[in-house]
């Protein structure tokens, strides 16, 4: 074979793509490729999802069994049944009465760690300030009872209290202990501040007052990420024309009723709470309804520099077992 032939010989038997070949290849690698990128953001996106949702399950919904067990202690061991703005250690703390502080000469001062509503006035360093991750004010639930137990027992923030104490606790949102948000969101709790309450009347001070039994401190975080918390009081009618009935109604609509004062029986308590991962490739949800108000009325506030979390609400309601009235009506 001569040279010519060897070199026509090599050069028929070296093939390669062609242009065709070549762009069908890089489309097949493209839908491959986005195929798996796919699979991927969602994966991710699942995953952030069921790490929000895990979060919130061990944060709230624990966190909401204890509340309730502990909002089912007021009024105990307190002989008088019904509960209203006057009750001498009402299980639900409205008024200074309620404290043992009458409201002459001189009412008590401190409103703002008493039960609240968006609209009332704040008092105090710590007092109830009414914030919120939403366009709606939060409120601020305030308990007592005594300890009748005949052993010592642990308030919500862990101190001791021992057989007889006055218990009081108060329940409400504050930001979180080195929070540094800057925007319109903020990273909130759920928050316990108990103290004590002289069985003379009036808030008992310990020393030092660093003390956790000392009442008006900032608290013990409760329930973490949490946006709202709206409280609604059940009361009953014991007689007239809405005799046994049972209406629920915010702590100021029940403060403004003059006559025919019915007694506080339950306590609706709900909750607007969010996860701590970010989640990916969906939409946040921004207005709730809760404790029947409109998803108006609770909006989640703009916030840019937020990121995007999964929220739900968690209502529930708790009969106050120490505060039961007993209907009677007789026919004419």
């Amino acid at each position: 074979m001569s040279y010519n032939d060897r070199v026509n010989y090599s050069t028929a038997n070296q093939s390669g793509f062609t242009l065709i070949e070549l762009m069908i290849s890089l489309v097949l690698g493209l839908i491959v490729s986005a195929a798996v990128i796919q699979v991927y953001l969602i994966n991710a996106k699942t995953s952030s999802i069921q790490a929000s949702a895990s979060e919130l399950q061990d944060a709230s919904i624990f966190g909401l069994q204890q509340l309730e067990k502990n909002i089912r202690l007021a009024n105990l061991g307190n002989p008088t049944t019904k509960i209203d703005g006057t009750t001498p250690n009402g299980g639900i703390v409205l008024t200074g009465p309620n404290i043992g502080v009458p409201d002459l000469p001189d009412p008590y001062p401190n409103t703002g760690y008493l039960t609240k509503r968006a609209g009332d006035v704040g008092v105090g360093d710590n007092g109830w300030s009414g914030i919120s991750n939403t366009n709606t004010n939060s409120d601020q639930l305030t308990i007592q009872y005594i300890n009748i137990t005949g052993a010592a027992m642990r308030d919500c923030e862990g101190a001791e209290a021992a057989v007889n104490d006055i218990v009081i606790e108060r329940y409400f949102l504050r930001q979180a202990v080195g929070d540094t948000s800057t925007g319109a969101i903020k990273n909130l709790v759920l928050a316990c501040d108990a103290g004590r309450v002289d069985s003379a009347g009036g808030i008992v001070v310990v020393s030092p007052t660093s003390d956790s039994r000392n009442f008006g401190q900032a608290g013990q975080e409760f329930i973490i990420n949490v946006d709202q918390f709206k409280v609604l009081l059940g009361v009953q009618y014991t007689n007239g024309a809405n005799a046994g009935q049972t209406i629920y109604l915010p702590s100021s609509a029940y403060l403004d009723i003059t006559t025919d004062i019915p007694a506080v029986t339950a306590v609706k308590v709900g909750l607007i709470v969010h996860g701590s991962t970010p989640i990916i490739g969906s939409a946040e949800q921004t207005q709730f309804a809760l404790l029947g108000q409109l998803p108006a009325d609770n909006k989640l506030k703009t916030d840019t520099s937020n990121s995007k979390k999964v929220r739900t609400t968690y209502e529930t309601t708790t009969l106050l077992r120490n505060a039961r009235v007993v209907n009677l009506r007789t026919s004419p």
